[in-house]
């Protein structure tokens, strides 16, 4: 069974910087594809940013530039480094891990950043 489990959530001021980790069990985190999503209230869910297996990133306009996607496949973790963050960031994330058009995805870690 595969599972997710998102942490790093918190409050931040405006411009401040926060990195959220996303550790996956039950799988081969190796061969997963792994993303980052999130979701306000009143609003739909966005992509974020993405992470392949072989490391190539894609990163969603507003984000580029202020965010970053690694991954450490020793520790079966995704990251998101998340810096400048402006009161728009506020969301709750989520990590997705997907392989072979199955996805799989965690429960979310609130972000809140103030004026």
């Amino acid at each position: 069974q595969v599972q997710l489990v998102e942490s790093g959530g918190g409050l931040v001021q405006f411009g401040g910087s926060l990195r959220l980790s996303c550790v996956v069990t039950g799988g081969l985190f190796s061969g997963y594809t792994m993303a980052w999503y999130r979701q306000a209230p009143g609003k739909q869910r966005e992509l974020v940013a993405e992470i392949e297996s072989d490391g190539s990133t894609n990163y969603q306009d507003f984000v580029k530039g202020r965010f970053a996607i690694p991954r450490d496949n020793a520790k079966n973790t995704v990251y998101l480094q998340m810096n400048s963050l402006k009161p728009e960031d506020t969301a709750v994330y989520r990590c997705k891990a997907e392989r072979f058009w199955k996805s799989y995805w965690g429960q979310g870690t609130q972000v809140t950043v103030s004026s």
